[in-house]
């Protein structure tokens, strides 16, 4: 009897190695129908995997996404090549002032292989007060001369 390629992952170094295996398919130059099959495997055994030990309703997009940055040593730098937005926006967004845009969560949701459900739900953010309109006096919003 043949020896399976591939199995359901039951440890963390399983499933460190498959996301290894799955990242080097998905960058190979020539993807034969072969090479194709085993990145579809090996995706749905990661996020059988991910359903299955990672508790995701429990943090909020920024924890889970500074989480993911630590375990993979990422810096915001990296996120703004990976993302392709501003280094000014990704800050925002890590410091709770931006909240994540769709292609935000779709480029998030490739990049990690993870459902785009994990950094799509509501949290909190950081509300700012302009220094040049908390310091000012009375304004006048209404417009003067116009005829109604």
């Amino acid at each position: 009897m043949e020896t399976l390629k591939y199995k359901v992952i039951k440890t963390e170094e399983e499933y460190q190695s498959y996301c290894k295996k799955l990242e080097d398919l998905v960058f190979t130059e020539i993807k034969t129908p072969t090479v194709n099959d085993e990145i579809e495997l090996l995706t749905f055994l990661i996020e059988k995997w991910d359903q299955d030990h990672n508790t995701f309703q429990e943090a909020d997009p920024i924890k889970l996404l500074k989480g993911l940055m630590a375990e993979r040593h990422l810096k915001a730098k990296d996120l703004v090549e990976i993302l392709g937005i501003s280094k000014g926006l990704v800050s925002d967004i890590l410091n709770y002032k931006k909240g994540l845009s769709k292609e935000v969560i779709r480029a998030l949701a490739g990049f990690f292989k993870l459902s785009q459900e994990a950094f799509n739900r509501p949290y909190k953010l950081q509300a700012t007060i302009n220094s040049h309109i908390r310091n000012a006096s009375v304004m006048n919003t209404t417009k003067e001369g116009i005829l109604h």
